[in-house]
């Protein structure tokens, strides 16, 4: 459902509470309580047929006698009462519902019935479900505390959402010893309805969440978690600690929620696709968050640390060095700054060692140079209690010189009682404090992490010298075989036909029927060769005694052809053998890489790469990604793993050709998006030849699968199906296709023909350049949120050239969306703008938006009598020189024709 009465959630004008009590020890007691001591505005209703008033306030027999309108419904009552009390919120009006009681889907089948009844009687009516088995929800800012936790925790600029409200509670006692003021405080329990992925698309919008924090268990619905978190991480952090990492913590996870927790490396390669940073602990959780409170998030990973004693000093350089970094270098202007009043014998390093005798002003003048200093990105002050060294003093003066800070300044004044009061200082003046050196750079390279998360997300990649083809025909024919098998398996000849087919470089093997055959095609391919028996039943060929190597005449290929054959029937006397394959031996070499693909059920196909060969298993020298993949991605996915180093080249070794190893992986990756059927697919060994990647063995598994493509992706792909050829009504002929992350230069080149009066227009601002951070907004794209079409000129002889762009960006609720159109001026009034956008509001009818928008300004008049042609209504808006163009596709009839497309 979106946003939809979120905001009656969590900015409530009236709440009642079904289960109110005055008993202390009651969950409805507890809830009454803080609603009322909490100072929550609104206004709040008992509801209780036993109680004529509770805590002072008039109590009601049921929801529908309660008098007005009612936002949220907080439910403490057992489960099993819930479906009627929702069917009540329905009738009433109420816009959601906090469901507190426990003994759902976690307990079994009884429960999951409960809870489906639930979803049944809320779906119905619109009514938002948090919960069930939850601990509730809290907004500070709102004086709203519609749980029942023991405190309210301090206003700030923090969400916090998580599946235990264990956690919730412990999280908030630590926040308030700490002094970390919160925006919202969720418990989200089991997501019947509202999830993660609703509530970062809520916070997201939030002007007041600068960052977001989750505790994880599982991810029920991982496609709309990426695209929420994808769109929202590149404007807020969102930092994660997901538990059920171990296959033991996997299981009680599962138990604990009543959902399967996906493969842990899997949400690895997820939350980094998205942007999204993963703490291991929740200490480093905690850590992180005090950080995101408190401080600027660091530009970079230069930290200086300022310490008075040598050994904690190390230790924090020992810690830097664990993630492969070290402190920064100081520049000479900055040494010459901090000589100018520490002691003679001070380190002249960083870690900046001020002495055991440093002052209250010796630590701020040091903190304000490093502060200053340009190559420094965070300041980590570091404090030992010793005789010459007053911390609480220290602490004030450093509080108040970190003020105006321009980078993070984190602090850790090691010891027990007699440093407490000057964290207590340091905590109230808004510096995040840290029982030890490591604890404090884990969490200052966590930030680093989430900034370098961004930069990947931002990059353009490149484009490849020609457009990839592939022939989907050819491959999907040879899958069909596969699946007419009880087993689902490709031999290795149909397993190299179908990378064949994609454009995949393989050993070339064919299939030999008998002796003859075999020493033809061994004289045909050339000597020395390898054969291999070939069946869909054997699938581990070397354990059947299936493979023989450098055979160099006839008289080694019928010999091999022979005991090929004789091997498999001894090993599986039942094999179904179609004959023995034959392929010319590949000169060895000094690397050998694994390349595959697996589907899992949560997060569909995952890529691998990694070491290969008969060590792959025990190296394990291997990352995974995940598809669509670009250049760029493909090129990260390759730079995670030992044997990249390797592949550029290394001592003797000469370098592999990058560029075709990329085009391998986004083969591979296009593969597996177009054909949902493949389960899992290895090739391994893929060996360099003339420093081409080429596959020598290949296996291929394939099942039918419930979920078509694209839909069994986790990442929406490039929607192929939107590409036309086709005439503007100015007599144009072009090609419209949506927009890639590849397109940013072309994007540059259209800028670049625009007059200062369509950017204007376009961008309501005099811009003379697109930004890195624009480009990539522009074309790095969620295909599932928004619909940007390019128009490309067909025939251009120097090269592909962008002639205009319209996009249709959708709201979180998926049924309002906002437009916007750019045409480069040599092609005003040729019907490229009307092209674009009428194709545009087409798709987005079909997505089920019901409304799209637009500002524009008066003086634009084109654009105006553009959006009248398309049925748009214009309205202006009061006191500016803007106008708002509106159009209800419901109402809208484009017709099924468009012509042109190939």
């Amino acid at each position: 459902m979106g946003l939809r009465n979120l905001d009656r959630i969590f900015k409530p004008k009236s709440v009642a509470v079904v289960g109110a009590s005055e008993r202390g020890d009651s969950v409805g007691g507890a809830v009454m309580r803080n609603l009322v001591e909490g100072g929550y505005a609104g206004a709040i209703h008992p509801v209780n047929p036993k109680r004529k008033t509770i805590r002072g306030l008039e109590a009601w027999p049921t929801l529908g006698r309660v008098p007005g309108p009612v936002d949220l419904a907080v439910v403490a009552t057992p489960i099993n009462t819930v479906p009627a009390i929702i069917r009540e919120c329905a009738a009433k009006g109420v816009g959601g519902a906090v469901v507190l009681s426990a003994g759902g889907k976690e307990t079994g089948e009884e429960g999951r019935r409960i809870e489906e009844a639930i979803r049944l009687e809320a779906a119905q009516a619109g009514v938002r479900i948090i919960g069930p088995n939850c601990l509730g929800i809290i907004c500070p800012g709102e004086h709203l505390n519609a749980s029942f936790a023991a405190h309210m925790p301090k206003p700030g600029r923090l969400a916090f959402i998580s599946q235990s409200g264990a956690l919730c509670t412990a999280i908030l006692d630590l926040s308030l010893k700490e002094g970390i003021g919160f925006s919202h405080f969720v418990s989200i329990g089991s997501m019947l309805d509202v999830d993660f992925a609703d509530l970062i698309d809520f916070l997201g919008n939030e002007p007041r969440v600068t960052s977001i924090l989750l505790y994880v268990e599982s991810i029920p619905h991982m496609r709309r978690f990426m695209s929420a978190a994808r769109a929202v991480s590149r404007i807020k952090p969102i930092v994660v600690l997901k538990s059920g990492r171990s296959p033991a913590g996997a299981r009680a996870a599962s138990s604990h929620t009543g959902a399967m927790a996906g493969e842990d490396v899997l949400y690895d390669a997820a939350f980094k696709r998205a942007g999204v940073v993963r703490v291991q602990t929740i200490g480093e959780l905690f850590d992180c968050a005090e950080l995101l409170a408190k401080q600027p998030r660091p530009e970079g990973p230069g930290l200086a640390i300022i310490t008075n004693a040598g050994g904690p000093g190390v230790m924090a350089a020992d810690a830097l060095a664990d993630y492969g970094l070290e402190p920064v270098a100081l520049s000479e202007e900055t040494l010459t700054k901090l000589d100018a009043f520490l002691p003679p014998f001070w380190s002249r390093n960083n870690p900046v060692d001020i002495l055991g005798d440093a002052s209250p002003e010796r630590y701020a003048r040091a903190l304000q140079v490093c502060i200053q200093a340009p190559e420094v990105h965070g300041v980590l002050l570091i404090l030992t209690p010793q005789a010459m060294t007053d911390p609480t003093a220290v602490a004030r003066e450093v509080a108040r010189t970190a003020i105006r800070r321009p980078c993070p300044v984190l602090a850790s004044w090691m010891g027990g009682v007699d440093v407490e009061e000057g964290r207590n200082v340091l905590n109230q003046a808004g510096l995040p404090t840290y029982p030890t050196p490591e604890a404090a750079i884990r969490a200052f390279l966590y930030l680093h992490e989430y900034e370098a998360n961004l930069k990947m997300l931002r990059e353009i990649p490149k484009r490849f010298r020609q457009d990839l083809t592939f022939d989907t025909d050819r491959a999907r024919q040879i899958i069909r075989k596969g699946l007419a098998r009880s087993n689902g398996v490709l031999t290795e000849v149909e397993s190299k036909q179908l990378l064949e087919a994609y454009g995949i470089p393989v050993v070339a093997t064919r299939l030999a029927s008998d002796e003859d055959h075999a020493v033809s095609l061994a004289l045909e391919l050339g000597f020395p060769v390898a054969m291999k028996i070939c069946s869909p039943d054997i699938l581990h060929k070397t354990e059947a005694g299936g493979v023989r190597l450098n055979l160099h005449n006839e008289a080694d290929v019928r010999s091999a052809f022979r005991a090929l054959l004789q091997s498999a029937r001894v090993y599986m006397p039942s094999a179904d053998i179609h004959g023995v394959a034959v392929q010319p031996m590949v000169p060895g070499g000094q690397v050998e890489i694994i390349v595959g693909a697996k589907k899992d059920d949560q997060f569909g196909p995952a890529l691998l790469f990694g070491m290969g060969g008969i060590l792959a298993e025990i190296l394990k020298d291997r990352a995974v990604g995940l598809p669509p993949l670009n250049r760029a991605l493909a090129r990260q996915l390759m730079e995670n793993t030992k044997v990249h180093r390797v592949l550029q080249g290394y001592r003797r070794m000469p370098p592999a050709d990058m560029e075709a190893m990329e085009e391998l992986l986004i083969r591979l990756s296009q593969l597996v998006t177009d054909f949902p059927e493949i389960m899992e697919l290895d090739m391994n060994p893929v060996v360099l030849f003339q420093a081409k990647p080429w596959a020598v063995d290949a296996r291929v598994l394939v099942r039918e699968s419930r979920v078509p493509a694209p839909m069994h992706l986790i990442i929406s792909p490039y929607p192929a199906a939107y590409e036309l050829h086709t005439m503007t009504s100015g007599g144009l002929s072009v090609f419209t296709r949506p927009i890639r992350p590849e397109d940013a230069p072309l994007l540059v080149d259209l800028f670049h023909v625009l007059s200062p009066t369509s950017i204007y227009y376009r961008f309501f601002s005099p811009l003379k350049e697109l930004s890195e951070d624009m480009l990539a907004r522009f074309t790095q794209i969620d295909y599932d949120r928004e619909i940007a079409l390019v128009a490309l000129e067909e025939g251009a002889g120097d090269g592909e050239r962008m002639l205009g762009v319209a996009r249709v960006i959708s709201d979180p609720d998926g049924k309002r969306a906002e437009f916007a159109v750019l045409v480069g001026d040599p092609w005003h009034g040729k019907g490229v703008g009307a092209l674009l956008l009428e194709r545009c509001l087409r798709i987005a009818k079909e997505r089920g938006i019901q409304t799209v928008y637009g500002t524009v300004l008066r003086e634009n008049t084109q654009m105006l009598a553009l959006g009248r042609k398309l049925g748009f209504a214009v309205c202006s808006v009061p006191e500016t020189n803007e106008c708002e163009l509106t159009i209800d596709l419901t109402k809208v009839d484009f017709g099924n024709h468009e012509s042109g497309r190939t």
